[in-house]
C-alpha cells in the first residue's frame, strides 16, 4: 500500500483554503487524515466541498503532532504565530502568505520554474508560495528566458477581486446589484467602487510610489527566476470575480520572433496553454478559459514595434487555483515524491 500523509489546512474557511481542499480531492492526494483548521469561532462549522462534508477544528487548540504537511492560507499574522509550532512538530509548512517570501533561507517556489530549490526547506521546515500575479507571469516567461535571456519586464496586471478574499467578491456582487437597482454603492473593501470601475491600487503604497503588490512582483521575479531581470509593474484591480490577466512586455538580450516564441510556448518544455489566433476571440480570457482550470494561458504574442528585441504577450490564469491553491498542492506533491 502506498504511503498516505496527514495534511492540515490552516484557513480552511477562506476562499484559498477551500480551494486547497478541493484540489487535494481532485488530484487524489494520498491523505490519511485531513485536519481543517480555522479560528476558534469557526470550530464545529461544517463546510461542503465536492459533495463531502467536513468539520472545522480550532487552530488555537491544534498542536500539529503527527502532521506531515501544513498548508497555511490564513494571513501573515497567523503564519507568523503558528508556522513555528507546526515545524517544531516536524510538519513541513507550505505558506501562501507573504510573511516568509523574502527570507533568504526560505525557498520561494513555482514548481514549473524553480522546483530544484525545494530542498532548501530542510533548513527551516518552511516553503513559501509566491504572489498570484508573479506565479502566472513566471510560468509563462520561463521557457522564453531559457532560450533567450530576458533583460526587462514591463507588466500591467488586471486582477480579480477574489484576490482580496470572499468579502471583496461579495462587495462586487452587492455593488452590481445596487447599480442595477439605482441604489447607493457602498465601498468597504476597496477605497473606491469596484463595480464598473478599475482601481490602480493593490495593497498599500510604498515610499517609491509603487504599491506593495507591484513590488512583490519585482522582488519575487528576482528571487525565483533571475536576479538580473528588471521589472516595472503596474497592478490594477478590475471588476472580475476570478482570474488575473496580464499584459506582459519583454525586452530580451537578443532578437527573437513572435513565431519563435509561439513555438517555444507550444513545445513539451512549456507549461502553458497557447491560445493565439488572429481572429475575434482568438485569445484567452479570465471568464472563459480560467474558471475551473489550473493552467496558465497565453495569447496575443507579437513583436514589440516600439523597441528592439521586444515581445508582447497576454497571460491569464485563475488566481485562486494556480495563483494560490494549486501551486501549493504542486509543491506538496513534489515533497511527497522526493523528500517525505
Amino acid at each position: 500500500m502506498s504511503k498516505k500523509y496527514n495534511i492540515a489546512v490552516v484557513g480552511a474557511t477562506g476562499a484559498v483554503g477551500q480551494m486547497m481542499i478541493k484540489i487535494l480531492i481532485e488530484r487524489k492526494f494520498p491523505i490519511d487524515n485531513l485536519y481543517l483548521l480555522a479560528s476558534k469561532k469557526s470550530k464545529g462549522k461544517i463546510i461542503t466541498i465536492e459533495g463531502n462534508k467536513y468539520q472545522i477544528d480550532s487552530l488555537e487548540e491544534f498542536n500539529f503532532k503527527g502532521t506531515d504537511i501544513a498548508l497555511f492560507s490564513a494571513g501573515g499574522e497567523i503564519s507568523k504565530k503558528y508556522a513555528s509550532i507546526a515545524t517544531k512538530n516536524n510538519a513541513v509548512v507550505i505558506d501562501n502568505t507573504s510573511f516568509f517570501r523574502y527570507e533568504d533561507n526560505i525557498p520561494l517556489i513555482v514548481p514549473e520554474v524553480n522546483s530544484n530549490e525545494i530542498s532548501k526547506y530542510k533548513e527551516t521546515g518552511i516553503i513559501a508560495n509566491p504572489n498570484c500575479s508573479t506565479i502566472q507571469m513566471l510560468v509563462a516567461i520561463k521557457p522564453i528566458h531559457e532560450v533567450c535571456k530576458i533583460k526587462r519586464i514591463n507588466v500591467c496586471t488586471y486582477q480579480a477581486v477574489s484576490g482580496s478574499g470572499n468579502s471583496a467578491v461579495e462587495e462586487l456582487k452587492k455593488q452590481v446589484q445596487a447599480f442595477v437597482n439605482n441604489e447607493k454603492l457602498v465601498s468597504e473593501v476597496y477605497p473606491k467602487q469596484i463595480a464598473f470601475n478599475v482601481i490602480p491600487q493593490i495593497d498599500k503604497f510604498m515610499d517609491n510610489g509603487y504599491t506593495k503588490e507591484e513590488m512583490k512582483m519585482v522582488w519575487e521575479t528576482k528571487k525565483i527566476l533571475d536576479s538580473n531581470i528588471e521589472v516595472n509593474p503596474t497592478t490594477v484591480r478590475v471588476p472580475v470575480f476570478y482570474g488575473h490577466s496580464e499584459a506582459v512586455h519583454l525586452e530580451l538580450e537578443e532578437n527573437i520572433t513572435a513565431n519563435e516564441v509561439k513555438n517555444i510556448l507550444s513545445s513539451e518544455n512549456s507549461n502553458v496553454v497557447l491560445v493565439d489566433e488572429h481572429k475575434n476571440g482568438g485569445y484567452p480570457c479570465a471568464a472563459n478559459e480560467c474558471e475551473n482550470s489550473n493552467d496558465v494561458f497565453v495569447g496575443r504574442v507579437r513583436e514589440d514595434i516600439s523597441i528592439k528585441n521586444g515581445i508582447n504577450m497576454w497571460v491569464v490564469s485563475n488566481n485562486i487555483r494556480k495563483g494560490a491553491a494549486y501551486n501549493s498542492i504542486q509543491i506538496a506533491e513534489l515533497l511527497i515524491k522526493d523528500y517525505l
